[in-house]
Order: structure tokens, then C-alpha cells, then sequence
């Protein structure tokens, strides 16, 4: 009997460095980590100890013999890595120390978000240096993606929250949420410059939220929205807006892409209500799905099969959806009309099932309403035609904010860095400025890649501070003060831990485990004046 890695791996790598065997691969230090779909056991040399189920900080890990009967396919991928992967083995071979320089014992540092990469840049710096570390966040709660992008049917995977609360409440560390950092000091934000004045370091993990647009017609009528934007509604961060859908339309949905994040929102799309609503999905838009009860949706990729940017283990979770057929059509021939179409896209989608019909080698061309959406144009082998369709969604990939006072590259959606350093105009790096996660590298990879890119650019700054790192000219008892005077309402951890609570005991009375807050004020309220 061996242990098994299942489909709600972060890829964390947490479970890698208990392991007494070397038995879980990749490594951070192999080709393939941050890109696999999950991390794999070898079941050869397994000794059963359980050391990485208690690490996983998402419950992905099980034995083998107690595999539900959704995940028992996962004991024959974690097998066939191995067997695929001949040159990868299990064992301890060459053990490196690493180089510890030696530091300033007073430096202090800014962590701007509370995302994946933030989270692991935090523990990073933490394990590596005696620095002092203050973590800001726009909204009142932590969590970035994991709280805001985490599909609601997906609670393992928001479980890695568990292991940065425990860094929240270091006593190196100071939470410092609903504080936004950029330009407009009027707006009470905190500037860049006055970042760099108060901190030796500033790392910005701010993510990528900004969805890439289609470029058709009608792509701005109501109904059509991206999926940034549709994934914050139901994950209920606070002004988000939700689609326009009517409760007496085609009962479809049209997404443009096939990355995970479009194969998230078309199982919750497509998922019945009353599945969902124990889940902690938003009230607000368990009650539209409830009016509206989407039974189809289309999943539109550009190119073919072969092209998808899903994983293998997100289209698992969707093929074994229980009362949920999965169609695929590949679209490459030319015929005209094509045999293997569905008939009846053109009409409202049947009550009667509940069907995902992925169209490849499909472009969409345009969108048509009166007033709001009512159908999208495509063309699929040569052939155009249309689908009749209530909602639209963009996820065609995402692109980094501009925070203003820092360097921005328009062009690839992100901040310019070098080896995690943000760079200037010449490319020449930016005293104390770094930038993590996808803020840096673009909206590529997932947790796994996050966490291995925050711990190179925490050792770029430790590199950067052995030898000798503009020191902060500002002290921590003069920004305490700046924070109070531009920002009355910054939260400390006590009052997000009120929050948490709060949301956990309004959940607790419907069977769910939260009720999410989705009005700032609201999440104000319940933090109260509790700071720290």
C-alpha cells in the first residue's frame, strides 16, 4: 500500500520536503515542477509513512486503498509518471547545503498582497532572515486568488490559507489589509515612493486581475463579461459586478478558452444549485444561478485538441461531473455543413440535461443582442454560424495592473523585472523594488511555480542585502504613523481574524462553511476597531 496524490494538488511541494524517502516528484529542483498537473508518489518506493499527507496544506494525499471512487484513477497517474519518466528516481543523491550570508539584523520589508506568491515570498523571508515584515492587501481580507479565484466546488484547495494564517500571526509579522497601494494619496493609498522611503525591500505580489479582450463586435453588450470578473462575483469580492443574464433565456453559456479557469466556470455554470449551495460560492450569485439554472455551456478553443491550456486533472473533474455530458467536437474538417456539429446550438439549450460541449478550431466573430446578449457568431471549420447564448465570457488569458510610480510593461501585462528585481527604463534594477508570482512572470503557472519563483526572488534580496542594500531612510514608528493618518481603517490581524469568524458562524447556520462578506463595509464591521 502506498500513498496517492489526487486532482486537488497544488503542487505546494510542502509534501517534498517531509518526505524521508525522496519518493514525490518533481522537485522544485526538476524539470516539470510548476507546470505538471500535481505531484506524483512512486509507489516503489513509498514506505507508507503518511509524512506528506500531514503536510499537504490542501488534504490531496490519501492512501491507496482509501481512494473515493472519482479519484481511484490517480493511483495509475502517479504510477504511470514513473514509468513514463525513467530517468526520474527516488532516494536521496547529492545533499546541498546552502551558502547562509550574513545580513543586517534590522532590515524591514513589504510584502503588497496576500496571494499565493505573497504568501510563500513571506515564509521565504521569514525562514531566511530576522527581518520585520508588514503585508498589505486592497481588501480587508487575505487570500488573493485562493480566496477570490479558488472555484467555490474546490475547498481542499483554499486549505493553503490554513498554512500562511500560521505566518499572519508571527510576531515579526504586521497585517496591514484594506490598504491600497498607489498613486492617489487623496484616495488614502500609500505610495510606491513612500514604500521605498519606509521599507529596505518591497516585493509585489499583486497578481494579474486585468482580463485580455476578444476584439469582436458586441463584445461590450450586457452579458458579455470576462472571467475575471465573473470568477470575483460568485467568489464575492467586493465590487464585482455580475452578468446581466435573463431567467428566461436560452438557458447557454458561450466561454472563449480552455485554460482551467474556463473549465472552472463552466462546472459551476453548469453545475445544478442546489449542489453549490454548500458550497461558500456568493449568495448573490447562488441565487441568479438558482433564477437562471444554466443547463449547457459551450467551451470555444481557437486552436485544436492538442493546443489546450487546461490540465488533464481539470478536465478529470469535469468529465466525472455526476448528470453532466461532456461533448467534443475537434472542428478541423471543412465540410460544409459539418456532420459531427451539434444540430441544436442555434435554440434554447434543453432543460432536460445538462450537457459541456467543447468546440475546437473555433473562432468567435461577433455578438449580437438587442439590448443585451442573445447570441455569438463563430466559425468552426470554414463554417460560421450562431449560438444562441445568454452569457459570454472572456478567458483568454490576464494581464498585471499598473501600480502608478513603478516601471509597468504595457506590452507583456507586467512588471519588467530581472531575476525578480524590478528594472527601470534602462533595465537597470530598482534599489530595493521586487516583484514575485504572476506580477513578474505573467499569468503563467499555478501555485507550485509561484511558490518557486517567490523563494528565488527572496534570495535575490538576500543576495542584494549581504552586499550591501540601500537601507530605508524612513522608520517603523514614522510609517505607523503615515498609515494612520492616510488610512483610519487598515485592518490587523485580530480584526481579519474577526472577519473569518464571523463568515464561518453565518456559514455554520445554512450547513456551508462560510458566508462570504461581499460589501467592504460589512467585512468592516465585523473587524470592529481591533488592530495590531
Amino acid at each position: 500500500m502506498s500513498f496517492v496524490i489526487t486532482q486537488s494538488c497544488c503542487s505546494d511541494a510542502a509534501c517534498v520536503s517531509v518526505c524521508p524517502v525522496n519518493c514525490i516528484h518533481p522537485t522544485p529542483e526538476e524539470r516539470g515542477f510548476g507546470t505538471s498537473d500535481i505531484l506524483h508518489i512512486d509507489p516503489d518506493a513509498c514506505i507508507d509513512c503518511g509524512a506528506c499527507a500531514d503536510a499537504c496544506p490542501v488534504n490531496a494525499i490519501f492512501p491507496a486503498d482509501r481512494l473515493g471512487e472519482r479519484d481511484e484513477i490517480f493511483a495509475d497517474i502517479n504510477a504511470a509518471y514513473y514509468r513514463d519518466n525513467p530517468d526520474v528516481s527516488s532516494g536521496w543523491t547529492d545533499v546541498v547545503y546552502p551558502e547562509i550570508p550574513r545580513l543586517p539584523r534590522d532590515l524591514r520589508v513589504a510584502i503588497v498582497g496576500t496571494g499565493p506568491s505573497g504568501g510563500y515570498a513571506l515564509r521565504t523571508v521569514l525562514n531566511r532572515t530576522d527581518a520585520q515584515v508588514t503585508v498589505f492587501d486592497k481588501l480587508p481580507t487575505p487570500g488573493g486568488l485562493v480566496r477570490a479565484g479558488v472555484a467555490p466546488d474546490h475547498p481542499s484547495t483554499k486549505d493553503v490559507m490554513k498554512t500562511f494564517d500560521i505566518l499572519y500571526r508571527d510576531p515579526r509579522v504586521t497585517m496591514a489589509t484594506n490598504v491600497e497601494i498607489g498613486p492617489d494619496v487623496r484616495a488614502g493609498q500609500i505610495t510606491p515612493g513612500e514604500l521605498a522611503h519606509h521599507f529596505d525591500a518591497v516585493f509585489y505580489a499583486t497578481g494579474a486581475s486585468q482580463a485580455r479582450r476578444l476584439g469582436i463586435a458586441g463584445e461590450d453588450l450586457p452579458g458579455s463579461t470576462s472571467a475575471t470578473e465573473l470568477v470575483a462575483w460568485y467568489n464575492a469580492v467586493p465590487g464585482a459586478s455580475g452578468p446581466n443574464i435573463p431567467v428566461d433565456g436560452s438557458g447557454r453559456a458561450v466561454i472563449v478558452g480552455t485554460g482551467n479557469v474556463a473549465l472552472d466556470i463552466a462546472r459551476i455554470l453548469v453545475s445544478p444549485p442546489e449542489a453549490l449551495a454548500v458550497t461558500d460560492i456568493a449568495d448573490r450569485a447562488l441565487d441568479l444561478l438558482r433564477r437562471q439554472d444554466i443547463h449547457e455551456v459551450v467551451l470555444l478553443g481557437r486552436r485544436g485538441q492538442d493546443a489546450v491550456a487546461y490540465t488533464a486533472a481539470e478536465y478529470r473533474a469535469l468529465s466525472v461531473l455526476p448528470g453532466v455530458e461532456v461533448v467534443v467536437h475537434d472542428g478541423t474538417a471543412s465540410l460544409d455543413p459539418l456532420p459531427d456539429l451539434p444540430p441544436d446550438l442555434s435554440g434554447p439549450a434543453s432543460s432536460d440535461r445538462r450537457r459541456i460541449v467543447f468546440l475546437f478550431n473555433t473562432v468567435p466573430e461577433a455578438a449580437h443582442g438587442d439590448g443585451a446578449l442573445q447570441s455569438v457568431s463563430v466559425n468552426t471549420g470554414g463554417r460560421s454560424y450562431r449560438i444562441a447564448a445568454d452569457l459570454l465570457v472572456r478567458s483568454i488569458g490576464y494581464r498585471s495592473v499598473p501600480v502608478g510610480g513603478l516601471p509597468f510593461d504595457t506590452e507583456a501585462g507586467r512588471f519588467p523585472v530581472r531575476e525578480g528585481r524590478i528594472v527601470d527604463a534602462e533595465g537597470m534594477p530598482i534599489p530595493g523594488a521586487y516583484a514575485v508570482g504572476w506580477a513578474a512572470r505573467g499569468s503563467t503557472g499555478g501555485i507550485g511555480s509561484n511558490k518557486l519563483h517567490a523563494i528565488d526572488t527572496v534570495e535575490a534580496f538576500i543576495e542584494d542585502a549581504a552586499s550591501g542594500l540601500r537601507r530605508a531612510g524612513g522608520t517603523a514608528e514614522e510609517f505607523s504613523a503615515l498609515l494612520r493618518r492616510r488610512r483610519r481603517q487598515a485592518i490587523g490581524y485580530r480584526g481579519i481574524a474577526a472577519i473569518d469568524r464571523r463568515e464561518r458562524e453565518l456559514g455554520a447556520r445554512q450547513g456551508r462553511p462560510r458566508v462570504k462578506f461581499t460589501e467592504v463595509a460589512d467585512m468592516l464591521a465585523a473587524a470592529g476597531r481591533r488592530r495590531r
